[in-house]
């Protein structure tokens, strides 16, 4: 399913006047009351959920996940939208006595820069700007070259919802991305993406100074013990506990085969397509590496010749903890697993990585998760469950997978400036 539609590629002359008009919004948004900004911003969550089908459908069109999880990705975008803005910024007292009172408080940047992946383009969009427009900030929004036409929607959605130049969005090619962070007039960048371009982006917002916050790569470990129900699982990067190691991977397997693989927009799919033919390419060299290496696939392991970039779920039998497959984030149906033994080896294997976004803990004794959970080595860390985010919980990553957290207090204050306040109550 194809898209024929032209989307505005922005210049270097659309950004300046978009950085001009967003500081000159700035300067009024920046001192609208917090109710104020709430009512704008659930004019916008409505507006948003009243175009969840067609939002839905064409986050499939232009992505290419299955309708159902295109539509539970608005939901979400639809709950963030209205959960954030309930989050109070604190304003703390430090200090008071007869002589003096001290105060802390959070006070909005001035123009931001959101980034936004292809692979969630709809909920990052919603988690960027809910944040930094509550917080009185402005905000340009960029969207994957891959997937520009939701995060286009959005704004038209937001055009309606707030003040002029309050939101913006500027779609265009891989040579925005720098403009926008290394543009003079933006304060703040918020970047979804892979950790190689991070670094990039972070160097470049070195430039000006820009505060920054990066949500980068991961390769999820999950570990799982030998106590756990093994139908009640099926979670990037599987440590089964031997002594359950055969049985959960015939099962996962099992599992794993009756999933549809198809277009979207047909029925019961669980596997739809990659979204470009970039990360096809990617996702294509590293299963001729499985292959090449002499892994044993028991599920896949290869690609036929077909219309579309539709990848068969691939699952690997205990490959090398060096392997590829093991070290790398394949954005793809590419699932290896692993077998361990002592509790300590495990915790040192799944921590052995660059990355540090999330990681989940599988065990019926709640003693043992909390004590394994403890020693993994990042940012979002889950017992009999994974990847379950909450709008009023801080969403970020250790080591090569960011720097920052979106959401919660410590997401909302990121799109602030920290100012002390002292007051000597007597001249």
């Amino acid at each position: 399913m194809s898209l024929d539609i032209t989307v505005p590629v922005s210049t270097a002359a659309d950004l300046d006047k978009a950085v001009s008009a967003a500081r000159q919004a700035f300067k009024s948004w920046s001192r609208t009351s917090v109710e104020e900004r709430r009512k704008a911003l659930s004019a916008f969550a409505d507006a948003i959920e009243a175009n969840k089908d067609s939002l839905a459908k064409l986050l499939t069109q232009e992505q290419g996940k299955p309708l159902d999880q295109a539509s539970g990705e608005v939901d979400n975008a639809v709950i963030w939208a209205r959960a954030i803005p309930k989050i109070e910024v604190p304003e703390t007292v430090i200090e008071e006595n007869e002589e003096r009172k001290v105060i802390q408080r959070h006070i909005p940047i001035g123009v931001g820069g959101a980034i936004v992946p292809w692979n969630f383009p709809i909920m990052l969009a919603v988690g960027k700007i809910i944040p930094a427009v509550y917080t009185g900030n402005t905000i340009i929004v960029k969207p994957s070259p891959f997937t520009p036409y939701c995060n286009l929607k959005l704004g038209e959605l937001a055009a309606r919802c707030f003040p002029p130049s309050v939101v913006q969005v500027l779609s265009g090619g891989d040579d925005l991305g720098p403009m926008i962070t290394e543009h003079p007039g933006i304060d703040k960048i918020s970047f979804t993406g892979s950790s190689l371009t991070g670094r990039r982006v972070m160097a470049s917002c070195a430039k000006t100074l820009k505060r920054v916050t990066l949500e980068l790569g991961g390769n999820d470990p999950s570990i799982i013990c030998e106590d756990v129900d093994i139908d009640a699982i099926i979670p990037k990067r599987l440590y089964v506990h031997e002594k359950i190691y055969d049985e959960f991977r015939d099962k996962l397997v099992a599992f794993v085969k009756n999933l549809k693989l198809g277009e979207g927009t047909e029925p019961d799919v669980f596997f739809g397509p990659l979204q470009n033919s970039m990360q096809f390419g990617k996702a294509r060299n590293l299963i001729e590496h499985i292959a090449s290496e002499g892994l044993n696939s028991v599920l896949g392991g290869s690609i036929p010749d077909s219309k579309g970039f539709f990848v068969p779920p691939t699952i690997v039998d205990n490959p090398p903890e060096n392997s590829r497959v093991v070290q790398e984030e394949p954005f793809a149906p590419i699932l290896p697993i692993l077998k361990w033994s002592e509790e300590a080896d495990v915790i040192a294997r799944a921590n052995d990585t660059e990355y540090g976004l999330g990681a989940s803990v599988w065990t019926n004794d709640f003693e043992r998760g909390q004590r394994i959970a403890r020693q993994l080595e990042a940012g979002n860390v889950w017992v009999n469950t994974h990847f379950m985010v909450q709008p009023n919980v801080p969403f970020g990553g250790h080591k090569s997978s960011g720097i920052g957290s979106e959401w919660g207090v410590t997401g909302l204050t990121g799109w602030c400036n920290t100012q002390a306040l002292y007051f000597n109550k007597k001249a």
